[in-house]
């Protein structure tokens, strides 16, 4: 199973107490201590909680305590074109049309598109990165044209 972590869909439950903040503050330094094993204990029961649980929890609330939204999404390794879209805040025509100009791979299951899960992140990147490099560009012409003044 693939876990991805996004803060990309931030929710009115996301805002904290103070209580809340410490204490995930201080579930922070316990996840981070070597060696650490953590127990779950509920109406008299006590468990080991498994390496892979811990891992995700780790990842969870490092970015809880850096006050990120968090959103976990599990996932099949093929997602529909509804999904697929959904995860990159497109429409599902848009991703169609990328689909079509194999901008992304895609496979057919019967009649119906379905994107591989490590593509769509992969494409994802890719954008992210050709999104910022592209900005990074307009910034520089913008600053040579003396229409942006930027100070670091």
């Amino acid at each position: 199973m693939n876990t991805f972590l996004s803060n990309q869909m931030p929710t009115d439950s996301s805002i904290l107490t103070e209580a809340e903040a410490e204490a995930i503050n201080q579930l922070e330094h316990i996840l981070n201590q070597e060696n650490s094993q953590l127990k779950l204990a509920a109406n008299g029961e006590e468990m080991t909680i498994p390496d892979s649980v811990c891992r995700v929890l780790r990842q969870v609330v490092q970015a809880m305590a850096s006050g990120k939204n968090v959103s976990i999404v599990t996932h099949n390794p093929e997602l529909t074109t509804q999904q697929a879209a959904d995860l990159l805040n497109v429409s599902r025509p848009y991703l169609i049309k990328l689909l079509e100009q194999g901008e992304l791979p895609y496979i057919m299951v019967g009649t119906h598109r379905r994107v591989k899960f490590e593509d769509l992140i992969k494409y994802k990147q890719q954008r992210d990165t050709k999104r910022g490099q592209l900005l990074q560009e307009l910034i520089e012409m913008s600053q040579e044209a003396g229409l942006y003044d930027y100070e670091e």
